[in-house]
């Protein structure tokens, strides 16, 4: 068994979380502009609570986006150091793939479209299937209009979450269950993260890199 520690500050959520063999404590808080201040604190506190110190974390997880590109950055900076400084492997995470977990979480969803708002008239969105055997990518991640979003044809069964859906009357076709008031959460990041680290799928801290879409996006045009 092991001991993982989360992080996440890719929107206005600030969230830590922390795994110690399969029994999972967590904190988290709507504070925007406020992450660089306080998620080092909650990190204290969290391992505090449990009685145990960052040498003793076996992997750090992190929300490596898509999400705010302040917010990225500093979940990624903040884990680095953590890891560089305890020499401790790390796992980056999908936010939209642990909005995914949430849903299946507190809403025993199966199908879910994750979209988080992107500011600048966009949305960061993607979809998951959902099992006993985690979140699998079926819907890949993108950025775009909510003009542009192109859902299944037969959104039934389907469960919508995310900030990304608070521009839902814009979305051609939009799912019957739909939570906006969701964020992606480090008590999700470090769930999906346990198999990973099991597997053996984490990386050096040098190579835990934050996920920008727009970057994505910007490169395919200036290739064509």
């Amino acid at each position: 068994m092991s001991t993982l520690l989360a992080i996440d500050t890719a929107t206005e959520a600030c969230s830590v979380a922390l795994d110690v063999n399969g029994e999972t404590l967590s904190e988290w808080a709507l504070i925007p502009r406020q992450h660089s201040e306080m998620i080092l604190p909650m990190v204290d506190r969290l391992l505090a609570s449990a009685g145990l110190v960052l040498s003793q974390v076996d992997g750090i997880a992190f929300g490596r986006g898509p999400g705010a590109f302040t917010g990225v950055r500093i979940a990624t900076a903040i884990v680095q150091g953590l890891a560089f400084a305890t020499d401790k492997p790390v796992l980056p995470i999908s936010t939209l793939a642990a909005l995914a977990q949430q849903a299946a979480r507190c809403h025993q969803a199966t199908r879910v479209l994750a979209a988080i708002d992107a500011r600048m008239d966009e949305i960061y969105w993607a979809g998951y299937h959902c099992s006993d055997d985690g979140v699998v990518e079926i819907i890949p991640e993108q950025v775009c209009a909510p003009e542009q979003v192109v859902l299944p044809a037969d959104t039934q069964g389907w469960m919508g979450i995310g900030t990304g859906w608070g521009l839902g009357s814009r979305i051609p076709l939009s799912p019957a269950r739909v939570e906006v008031d969701a964020y992606p959460l480090a008590e999700d990041i470090v769930r999906l993260a346990v198999p990973l680290f099991e597997q053996g799928k984490s990386v050096a801290a040098a190579q835990a890199l934050p996920v920008y879409l727009r970057d994505r996006v910007a490169k395919k045009r200036h290739e064509r």
